[in-house]
């Protein structure tokens, strides 16, 4: 279970790449797409450090358990 949830971690990571070279490539050429893109580079940062903050709280808690 602690496995997938790393992966997700860095599947967030790999979307905000993806949207930072769309921005990237966009910007001169059609900016409201761009602007899209920023949003879900902002919400996919966010989501990552959301969920590595989650994912350690839930390995602390099992391994206080275990104790």
């Amino acid at each position: 279970m602690i496995k997938i949830l790393r992966y997700t971690e860095y599947l967030y990571v790999a979307v905000a790449l993806f949207s930072i070279y769309r921005i990237y490539t966009d910007w001169n050429m059609d900016r409201q797409n761009a602007y899209l893109f920023v949003f879900f580079a902002i919400v996919s940062i966010g989501m990552f450090f959301f969920r590595r903050n989650y994912r350690k709280k839930f390995e602390r808690r099992n391994r206080d358990n275990q104790n």
